[in-house]
């Protein structure tokens, strides 16, 4: 690894570009929402039990685009009962872009939103040293066990706060997905930092397992057009290969080897499928959700 690669989270605005083109690009949103619109209320049908408020705690909600979609069906099921909704969230802008998300949404009276600048950790720390033990009905980590520093101490942290009746739900990439397969054959050439980790569905059942929780997990089909990545001098294409590779400018800083390495790797069936002149990459997500 050549000293000039960095760690895309290195570069906020960069980062955040190649993250807004990879939504853009992929039908991550789109599977999480379908999954959502058809089996949450089935899996919430009993956290308001009894309940005069419901409190959910979303670890790492970002701007919010999934959270209100969370919230909004879980104020379907239970339109009587008030709900709390705690966000943790490291980023003053992706707050910014929540708050004006809630600020336009309707439909949202009765329901409280409080933001919790700081990351998981921060955030346990805190709770640690105020002493404040507070349970929840419904907490959910989505696509954030990347960037925590041990992953099987922070889900036992965040089950350990959860109510009779409440669910954990996780999603992250799943072992099936073209992620899996390019994180554990070029990661350790890439310049991973203490912030990012390579993990999948398989490393969270197995963690799940060792510590004897109940979960089910369901796959979500979903894909990716990475068809720019292979046109020479095309900007999208270098910011989707930043966020593939999680490396800024990994275009121009890689070494040649690396480069086509990875680029042959990308057209491989095993990462993407060929479709109509389009390279189609394998987002396959799972969703976990574990028993108190």
């Amino acid at each position: 690894m050549t000293s000039s690669m960095r760690n895309l989270l290195s570069d906020h605005s960069r980062y955040v570009e190649s993250f807004r083109l990879f939504l853009q690009n992929s039908t991550e949103h789109q599977c999480m929402l379908e999954f959502i619109e058809k089996k949450l209320p089935g899996l919430i049908s009993s956290i308001g039990k009894g309940k005069s408020a419901i409190n959910i705690l979303s670890v790492g909600g970002g701007a919010g685009e999934i959270d209100l979609q969370i919230v909004s069906k879980v104020r379907a099921k239970y339109p009587r009962v008030a709900i709390n909704n705690d966000v943790i969230e490291p980023s003053t802008e992706q707050i910014l872009g929540y708050k004006e998300r809630v600020a336009k949404a309707s439909n949202l009276e009765n329901i409280k939103f409080t933001w919790h600048k700081e990351t998981s950790s921060e955030f346990e720390s805190r709770m640690n040293t105020e002493k404040e033990f507070k349970r929840w009905d419904f907490i959910h980590m989505i696509q954030m066990l990347y960037y925590v520093k041990d992953i099987s101490a922070t889900i036992k942290y965040f089950h350990s706060l959860l109510e009779a009746n409440a669910k954990l739900l996780i999603i992250l990439v799943s072992e099936t997905s073209g992620w899996d397969r390019l994180w554990k054959k070029y990661g350790p050439r890439l310049p991973i930092n203490d912030l990012c980790l390579y993990v999948s569905s398989a490393d969270i059942n197995e963690i799940l397992d060792k510590a004897g929780l109940k979960y089910q997990a369901y796959d979500l089909p979903s894909k990716m057009d990475i068809t720019d990545c292979f046109i020479e001098g095309s900007k999208d294409g270098e910011f989707l290969l930043d966020f593939l590779t999680e490396t800024c400018d990994f275009t121009n800083t890689a070494p040649l080897d690396l480069k086509a390495k990875i680029m042959e790797e990308l057209r491989k069936p095993e990462c993407s499928e060929k479709k109509d002149g389009k390279y189609w990459f394998n987002n396959n997500l799972s969703v976990i959700v574990v028993e108190p």
